[in-house]
């Protein structure tokens, strides 16, 4: 058959196709059937998007599906919007077609399903996805579309006019085309002041030729830590983007010793089609010409797209997000805020531009009120190149499931994108302060903490940990690898920590190490030593925190994906959390031993905490108490396990207040007493836990308390959306118990009518 030349947008989105031509409306009317053939997965969604329009309803793309023996996507289903029971206005409609990939390159459907379950929109008088022609509408920024209604019509491509989403379709002028001063070809040795002045080179050269460029690789100096060489690849640079095809063009510079940079490495063949290419265009050219420089030291990134009139326009890409993403975002923000009274979204603005963007559901400001003592903010987004910086809020809740507290695409990496992204976030929280922070080291984070949140204890991410040792342990010697491993690790006091790492540090002659003396002075935000002692909700200190999206959501997700898969990934976490609730009011856990102690927490404890002390409890057996020190109400115990002389801690215990203190700090650092403690108690025949050692947050209940003194800091419209959350999610819980057979039907209805009685 012959190649598809009908290209379709995202619903929403009505495209004039560049040409002027429209093809027949006998093409535009072809149906979906099994064998029809498309030269490329896109193409097969753009197709099933346009059949869509026409009949009336709208499409997302679904489940993929990869080979087993590379990993590449073999196949695709594209569904109707209704599909699944995420959302409220989806009816778990089966409608969708599957498209699969031949070895020919070629996409095949070869599943369909046409029936929907709902009722379809009607047909307008002009069947053809191309309406008519509108006066050219100049790009909007979400300020903008934040006063008017939802855009559904971006205008005309020619003739100067606006294009979809802020992209604009143009045919590259060769070098000297249009009677300016061709570019000189890049080769070795060529020289520049500074890495920017060679990135903007490279830019305009790629811009004549028929590319783009994104920023690869950097590398560092062994002895100071300072940028020695960065590389700037081809936009189709490796794989982790559906549009990359593994290109091979690069060119590398290296710093002189001089200051000035020069091309030490070049590769200028390409392995796909160079020419008409689609760049995005700031829409905002008149706005700030403020370019805000990457964590880089002073590299400034910046895009120049040549237009029709043959002029360079300078774009500023400190925000990575593209201006496309804001209309689709706004759309959905809308449509969940129409659901969801307690949903929270925030944009900031900076000279009429947009540029970060927070949103937060009611259900994450209401876990935040529960469990908002201890926050991730997760940028793992940075490990790789990526396509748009999400980044995400998480906490733990009293299962110690990870529960999402906020989403976030961030601008840039400067310290006043953090600083706006931590204020809004505790805004939409109601003010409720963290005590602790796990976030990256880079020192916009730390200033942006210090600023915002003033005393919680930020730690550093351990994945950036890792790298950095990675990187910079390379060079050393083995011996000084594990003397170093055994210093952070094995230290028990702080004296003994410092004393081991000077020695270490002469012993090598280490004394001019930059990052090692960076290191040294941030000691208390990632020495385990350090941090045993900070409240982080039992959060394991030299292991990765796993992203809570997975591999659903991430840096590499296109725009026609992501919030598809946002919702997917979210929906299937709180499945998880509903499960775990479920369990927690219909299954009991079992005692061991007969410890009053014991009894008390398996009715106050959820299951994961109860297994945790439970399991401390059992340990405590093993380990003998002596007490070592007697004054007034003041005791003091070394507790060591039993055959193990190295295996051992100091209790202290106060009598007046039932106050205790053990120098692993389990409790400081988890909320739970540790075995130490515990033989202490049994010592002295306590057999109770006392109050202030059980924490509300790991509670049975703790889901429906609001913690952090919300309810005299919220406002009564805010209070109101988080009952109506805990209450909407009770019922649920009742309305899915009660269905599983008559008779728990009658009780559940039994129940609720008589609560009802109650109220009114």
């Amino acid at each position: 058959m012959n190649p598809m030349v009908v290209n379709a947008f995202p619903v929403g989105i009505v495209h004039v196709i560049n040409s002027g031509n429209v093809e027949s409306e006998g093409d535009l009317r072809m149906e979906p059937s099994v064998g029809l053939e498309f030269n490329s997965s896109d193409e097969a969604r753009d197709f099933y998007g346009l059949y869509a329009m026409r009949v009336g309803f709208k499409i997302r793309t679904g489940q993929l599906y990869r080979s087993r023996r590379d990993g590449s996507v073999s196949s695709r289903r594209f569904v109707c919007s209704k599909e699944g029971f995420q959302l409220n206005s989806r009816t778990g409609c089966p409608a969708f077609i599957r498209v699969q990939r031949r070895d020919s390159g070629k996409w095949v459907i070869d599943q369909i399903q046409k029936d929907h379950n709902h009722e379809l929109g009607l047909e307008g008088e002009n069947n053809s996805p191309v309406l008519q022609q509108k006066p050219p509408v100049a790009p909007k920024s979400l300020v903008e579309v934040l006063r008017r209604p939802k855009v559904k019509l971006l205008g005309q491509i020619e003739n100067g006019g606006s294009s979809p989403s802020g992209i604009i379709n143009f045919k590259r002028q060769k070098r000297g085309g249009d009677g300016r001063q061709p570019l000189p070809e890049p080769y070795t040795g060529l020289e520049f002041n500074t890495a920017n002045e060679a990135y903007e080179y490279y830019q305009s050269y790629a811009e004549s030729v028929g590319f783009r460029v994104r920023i690869g690789q950097l590398f560092r100096s062994k002895n100071d830590g300072s940028i020695t060489s960065r590389r700037f690849v081809c936009s189709k640079e490796g794989f982790q983007h559906p549009s990359r095809v593994g290109c091979g063009a690069f060119m590398r510079i290296k710093k002189k010793d001089s200051g000035s940079w020069m091309v030490d490495r070049l590769n200028k063949d390409h392995n796909h089609d160079l020419g008409e290419q689609t760049v995005y265009v700031n829409k905002f050219s008149t706005a700030s010409k403020k370019f805000i420089e990457e964590e880089t030291n002073g590299m400034v990134s910046m895009d120049l797209g040549e237009m029709n009139t043959g002029k360079l326009i300078k774009r500023s890409r400190e925000s990575k997000i593209g201006t496309d993403w804001y209309p689709v975002l706004l759309e959905y923000f809308q449509t969940r805020q129409a659901e969801d009274t307690g949903f929270f979204y925030s944009v900031e603005v900076d000279n009429g531009s947009c540029r970060s963007v927070f949103w937060a559901d009611g259900r994450s400001r209401y876990s935040c009120s529960q469990f908002g003592d201890v926050v991730i903010l997760d940028t793992s987004y940075r490990k790789s190149n990526y396509v748009v910086p999400f980044a995400t809020f998480v906490g733990v809740n009293h299962h110690k499931q990870p529960v999402l507290l906020g989403s976030a695409l961030i601008a840039n990496e400067s310290k006043e994108c953090f600083t706006w992204l931590f204020q809004t976030w505790f805004k939409a929280m109601s003010c409720c302060r963290p005590k602790s922070i796990i976030a990256d080291q880079d020192m916009a984070i730390q200033q942006a903490i210090t600023e915002v949140f003033p005393g919680a204890h930020h730690r550093f991410s351990s994945w950036q940990i890792r790298a950095k040792e990675r990187e910079n342990l390379r060079s050393m010697p083995i011996e000084f690898r594990y003397e170093y491993e055994k210093c952070i690790y094995e230290s028990q006091t702080t004296v003994e920590f410092n004393t081991t790492w000077n020695s270490l540090v002469n012993k090598y002659n280490l004394k001019g190490n930059a990052w090692l003396q960076q290191m040294y002075d941030k000691r208390e935000s990632w020495v385990p030593l350090y941090l045993r002692g900070k409240f982080f909700a039992g959060i394991p200190i030299c292991e990765t925190v796993e992203s809570f999206f997975g591999t659903q959501v991430n840096g590499q997700t296109p725009l026609r994906e992501f919030i598809p898969r946002y919702e997917q990934g979210l929906e299937q976490c709180r499945e998880d959390e509903r499960k775990e609730d479920f369990n927690l009011f219909n299954l009991q856990s079992f005692s061991q031993t007969k410890e009053a102690i014991e009894e008390q927490c398996r009715r106050l404890y959820t299951f994961t905490i109860f297994k945790i002390f439970q399991d401390e409890l059992l340990q405590s057996y093993s380990y003998i108490g002596i007490k070592t020190y007697e004054e007034g109400t003041i005791c003091r115990y070394l507790v060591r396990r039993s055959g193990n002389e190295n295996d051992k801690h100091a209790v202290t215990f106060s009598a007046v207040n039932l106050s205790v203190n053990c120098s692993c700090q389990m409790f400081e650092f988890e909320g739970v007493l540790c075995r130490h403690v515990l033989k202490v108690f049994k010592l002295l025949n306590i057999r109770e836990l006392p109050s202030q050692y059980i924490l509300p947050r790991w509670l049975r209940n703790a889901e429906y308390r609001i913690l952090c003194g919300a309810e005299s800091k919220v406002s009564s419209q805010e209070l109101k959306a988080f009952m109506i959350w805990s209450l909407r999610e009770t019922a649920c819980k009742y309305v899915e118990c009660g269905t599983t057979s008559v008779e728990k039907y009658k009780l559940a209805y039994e129940i609720m009518r008589e609560g009802g009685k109650r109220l009114y």
